[in-house]
């Protein structure tokens, strides 16, 4: 019943923006910690951002200054803006509810972003 939808994704060129949504269903948002994982092809997927209930933030040191994570409880939706993006910023991103003791984690299907040169 917990579900994870991703929109946003495309393609953009080098120094272009993006800003993904991941709208949840079937969970108490507000009291979820939520992330943004990206993955490239031959690549481990990598935690990009993530944002706790309590509004913690988190970003991987490449994004960095580039990458903004927020979340809104009233639409259950967690956001990824994307600036000045580079083309080793290309991969699926995913979107992770984050579990707890007795709440399973779970991810979203993932929306692509291709950033050309």
């Amino acid at each position: 019943q917990v579900q994870l939808v991703e929109s946003g994704g495309g393609l953009v060129q080098a120094g272009g923006s993006l800003r993904l949504s991941c709208e949840v269903s079937g969970a108490i948002f507000s009291i979820r910690d939520m992330g943004w994982y990206r993955q490239a092809p031959g690549k481990q997927r990598e935690l990009v951002a993530s944002i706790t209930s309590g509004g913690s933030i988190s970003y991987e040191d490449s994004v960095k200054g580039r990458v903004t994570i927020s979340r809104d409880n009233a639409k259950n939706t967690v956001f990824l803006q994307m600036n000045s993006l580079k083309p080793e910023d290309t991969g699926v991103y995913i979107c992770k509810l984050y579990g707890s003791s007795f709440l399973n984690d779970y991810w979203g299907q993932g929306t692509q972003v291709t950033v050309s040169s």
